[in-house]
Order: structure tokens, then sequence, then C-alpha cells
């Protein structure tokens, strides 16, 4: 098991470091220092001289590769690749174009991301699954088919749809909740409870129909035939043998996104005015912040790669046969 756990571990490491070029050549060479400052500065009458002030302040000026006027490492070290995309690797994210502190940001910023994603994974794990095991368990029946409507017509419908009329319901008219906002601690509790409703309500659609194919493809083996054989009741064969032996395809869909809590909802933070890494995002795409966007591309790829390790680790808790080969 540890050689399998090694053998995926090193696989990451040419995975990370070809995202790490791509978006180098996107943003540097397809994308060149010079576009970025009259964006910047705005296309018209803009100098040379600005040009060149704005690039050499955000340290844009230095060559993109080998810097011949250095000795020895400088060459290499005195460039924009090494300074804006190999200095990632070290968790080294820089100032921003604005002239904030993109690692501090990102720390303070992680926070009401998980504070919102990660009741609304779990509560929607339950409720997805859940929904999909009663699915099953009425199979054939008007349940079952009421259910699949049901989740159908969810997922028809836009998440923009959920959240502005969950706004209008219940945050104007009913005022139970805030419409927006955040605050620290407990009093967050209140700011929370809209954006993760409207997080597992629209999620359900997908979730449920996705768990009930898993679970009708595992009540049609053999074990489930011998389990009822031996006298236990639909109930005790859906939840003690079809969801066990169904945990390796939902752990597939459930530690491959723990990591990407992290990076928070790009829409949901948005709308809900949430000051979280998704919402931190969209700023920084609106004012063109290329630092920052560089910065969250590259950590949303080392959490998705994480991600990947992690599934790969739990198939060796739950499957036995991963851990032979």
């Amino acid at each position: 098991m540890l050689h399998y756990i090694l053998r995926r571990f090193l696989y990451a490491f040419p995975l990370l470091f070809g995202v790490n070029v791509l978006t180098f050549v996107l943003f540097f060479i397809v994308n060149s220092p010079d576009d970025m400052a009259r964006m910047q500065l705005g296309q018209k009458h803009v100098t040379e001289q600005a040009i060149s002030n704005w690039k050499e302040q955000r340290g844009y000026h230095l060559p993109l590769l080998i810097n011949h006027e250095q000795q020895g490492l400088a060459k290499i070290q005195q460039t924009i690749f090494y300074q804006k995309s190999l200095r990632l690797f070290a968790f080294d994210f820089g100032i921003s174009d604005s002239g904030r502190n993109i690692g501090a940001d990102i720390q303070q910023r992680m926070w009401p991301s998980l504070a919102v994603a990660l009741p609304a994974l779990v509560i929607g794990l339950l409720v997805n699954i859940t929904a999909a095991l009663m699915m099953v368990l009425f199979r054939q029946s008007y349940l079952e088919f009421a259910g699949i409507v049901l989740c159908v017509v969810i997922m028809s419908i836009s998440s923009l749809f959920y959240i502005i009329g969950g706004q209008f319901l219940i945050g104007k008219l009913l005022m139970l909740v805030p419409i927006s906002g955040y605050d620290t601690g407990f009093n967050a509790i209140k700011f929370l409870v809209l954006p993760v409703l409207i997080s597992v309500v629209s999620g359900i659609g997908a979730g449920a129909r996705w768990y009930r194919t898993l679970f009708l493809e595992e009540i049609e083996q053999d074990y489930v035939r011998t389990a009822r054989a031996k006298g236990l009741s639909e109930t005790q064969v859906l939840f003690k043998h079809v969801l066990q032996n169904a945990m390796i395809p939902i752990l597939t869909g459930v530690v491959v996104v723990l990591p990407l809590l992290f990076m928070g909802s790009l829409i949901t933070e948005s709308f809900f005015s949430i000051p979280g890494l998704g919402s931190y995002t969209i700023d920084a795409i609106n004012s063109q912040d290329f630092a920052i966007v560089r910065a969250m591309v590259f950590l949303g790829s080392v959490l998705y790669i994480i991600g990947l390790l992690l599934t790969d680790i739990s198939y060796t808790l739950v499957d036995p046969r991963v851990r032979l080969s």
C-alpha cells in the first residue's frame, strides 16, 4: 500500500509543474506584461514611460526565462518565471498588482469560504444519500417516479433562481435571515443559513439521481440476493450492505472536493457578499489584478491534485484489492 501511495504522490509533481508552465504561458507570453500594463492604465493616452514604471513597480520588467545580465543562479532567479511562477511552489504568492499581500488575504478569506462550503457539503451529502436510498427502497412505485421527476425539475432550474428567489422569499418577505453580508464568530450563523440552504436545495437533483444510480447498480449484485436469502429486510440490505459497497464511488465524489472547499463558491459568495476566496477571485478578475488570478489558479490546481491523492488513499481504506496493486 505504501508503494501505491508513493507512486500516486510522485505523479502529482509533473502534473502540477505542467499546470504552472501552462499558466505562465497564458499570463506572460500570450498576454504580455505590456498588455497587462495597458489594461491597468487604460488603452488611451498611455505613455511608454508610464508602462515601464508600472512594470518595474510590480516586477514585470525582468526577462521572462533567462536574465543574461546576471551571473550564476541569478540568471534564473532574476526572471519573471522564477519570481512569479516557481516561487508559487513555496506558496510565496507575493504582492498583488494593487499592493496587497496575497498570502495574508488567502489566510483571512478561506475561513468564510469554509464556513459556507463545509456545512453545505455535509448536509447536502446526507440529504442526497437519504433521498437516493428512499427512491431505491420504493423503486418501481409512484414515490420513486415522483422523486425522479422532482430531481429533474430541480436540476433544470438555474442556481441563480434559487439564490434570487431565496433572498426574496426568506430574506425580504419573511425576514428570517439577512439577505447578504457576513460577521465574525457566532454572529456569522445568521448570514450562513440562507446560502447553505440554497446550496443544499439546488444540489439535491443531481446528487440524489447520481447516488440512486449507484445504489441501483449495487442492488442487483449477487451479495444482495444472498443477504435477502438470509432473511434480512430490504432496509437492512440497503443501509448495511448496499451503502457500504457503494462507498468507493461516493468517496470519489466527496474526498476530491474536500480541498476545494477552501476555494469557496464564486457565485454564492458574490451574491451573498461573503468575503471568501470565491468573491476574492471575482473581484480580482473584475479589477484585472493578474497576480491574484494567477495565485488562485495555482492554488486551485494544488488543492484539486491533493483531492485526487486523498481519493486514491481513501480507496486503500475501503477496497483491499487496491492495497495489493
